[in-house]
Order: C-alpha cells, then structure tokens, then sequence
C-alpha cells in the first residue's frame, strides 16, 4: 500500500503534471521497482479510477476518482476557505504565503501564492518538508502534550529538510540548507523544541531566520477550527533582505490572518 502511495505522489508532482504524466519505465526509475511490478501496479490503479492512461502519450496521470474523493475531504475545505485570505496576505505584504497540514508526522503545504516581485520565495504547493526545520510544523505542533511530542520527535526529530518522493535539491531561488547555521536553529533536541512551542503559544506565531533556504526568512501562526485544535499553519515567507528586519512584525501579520482563518472555520 506504501508503494501504491508513493506513486501517487509521484504523479502529483509538478514536475509529472508539467509534463502530462509520467511513464512506466520513469515511474520504475524514480521508485527503484521493478518495471513489471510497476507496470502491473499502475493497470490496477487505473482500474479503480485512481490514475489514467493517456493513450496516445501512454504516460499516466493522476486518476477522476482521486479528485472526486479529494474534493470531499477536510483538507480540501480547509483550502477553499483560505485561498481568498492567502491572496490578501501577498497583496498586503507582497511576499508569498502558504497553507500547511500536518501528514504523516510533517509537513505539507496545500497552497502557495506567489509573491509578484521578481524576486521571490517559492511555491512548495505540494511538497512536504521536516517539522522540527520549519515555522509552519512547530505551529501545527504547537497544541501537542509533552507525552506525544517525545514521542513525535523519536519518529521525526531527525528527518531531512525535505521529506519523501518529493525532495529536490533546490526548489527554488533559494537553495536549501542541509543544516542551518547554530545561531539560526531554535530546535536542535526534544527541550528546545518544548522551549519553541512554549514561545509560539505565548506570541501566537513561530519565526525562521535562514533555517531551512538560505536567505530566506518565514512567519507562521496556527490555524484552529471550532473544537479549539489546530488544524493548519498559515505561513509567509520572503527573501530576508528584504523583510528580516520586519520579522516579527511580519508574524504579529501573519496571526491575525490565522485567527481570522480559525473564526471561518468556526475556532476562536
């Protein structure tokens, strides 16, 4: 079933949708699997409507049934109430903005709007990165008890900046740091992420300083909806030469859009 997953994340990269979809020896290639199994794996799929074949290209593509299911869930809620606010956000700070979800223990970003100068951040719609390295995964972390952080960070304390089928090397302008600098890490074991998430709760949003792109800073604050848990991070990000000296200013920002996001959706 991982397996299955993993290529269905492959053919919802932008790279695959770019280039119409992907073809069995690609898919064979970027998953290390056998072509057969591969081969035999997408027929499946595509019978039950998860994927498609374009017949002239024979390259598959993600399936109407997948859509279908995807218009229904939560996530896909979450993104229609908060396009609107994502494209005020970058009309009132000209830098792009992000919506976030916790998946598998880090974190996906949804939605990315661009910011319009010509020098800019990146969209990461799509594309899942560590927790602990990013803003936006220690505000969606930032609810959790004590018990159930350690036991997150156990699983993930350590995972790469990028995570799974998606990474690349630089999704960007901005390339991404293997590690940031000692000054520019605010969680380096378990107690110091306990120290973040005790600080964002007071303030109401977490920062980044170059922590995970190199010249790049990032505010985020918590989503919450009606039963007061936090369910999405909304997130700005900017090339620090032109907002670090604003960062905390961008953050103050950067909350108030997310309460105004958990209030449509029925939090406080």
């Amino acid at each position: 079933m991982s397996r299955d997953i993993e290529i269905l994340e492959l053919l919802g990269t932008d790279e695959a949708l770019r280039s119409g979809g992907l073809g069995v020896s690609q898919v064979a290639q970027l998953t290390g699997r056998d072509k057969a199994v591969v081969s035999r794996t997408l027929a499946t799929l595509a019978e039950g409507g998860l994927v498609e074949r374009d017949n002239q290209t024979m390259r598959y593509l993600l399936g109407f049934r997948l859509y279908a299911l995807a218009a229904h869930t939560a996530s896909a809620t979450l993104a229609q109430s908060s396009r609107v606010l994502l494209r005020r956000l970058v009309q009132a700070t000209r830098e792009t903005s992000h919506l976030c979800v916790l998946r598998g223990g880090n974190v996906l970003t949804l939605l990315s709007e661009l910011s319009p100068h010509d020098v800019r951040t990146t969209g990461w719609a799509g594309t899942t990165t560590a927790a602990w390295r990013t803003p936006s995964g220690r505000a969606l972390l930032s609810d959790w008890d004590e018990e159930s952080l350690g036991r997150w960070y156990e699983d993930h304390g350590q995972d790469r900046p990028l995570v799974g089928a998606l990474d690349r090397a630089e999704p960007g302008f901005f390339p991404v740091l293997d590690a940031p600098a000692p000054g520019n890490a605010p969680v380096t074991d378990l107690a110091s992420l306990m120290v973040e998430l005790e600080r964002i709760r007071e303030q109401g949003y977490a920062l980044s300083d170059e922590e995970l792109e190199f010249g790049v800073v990032a505010a985020s604050a918590p989503v919450t909806d009606l039963t007061g848990r936090v369910v999405a991070a909304i997130n700005v990000s900017a090339p620090k030469a032109r907002i670090g000296h604003r960062l905390d200013e961008l953050g103050a920002f950067v909350s108030r859009a997310a309460r105004d996001l958990s209030r449509r959706l029925g939090g406080a």
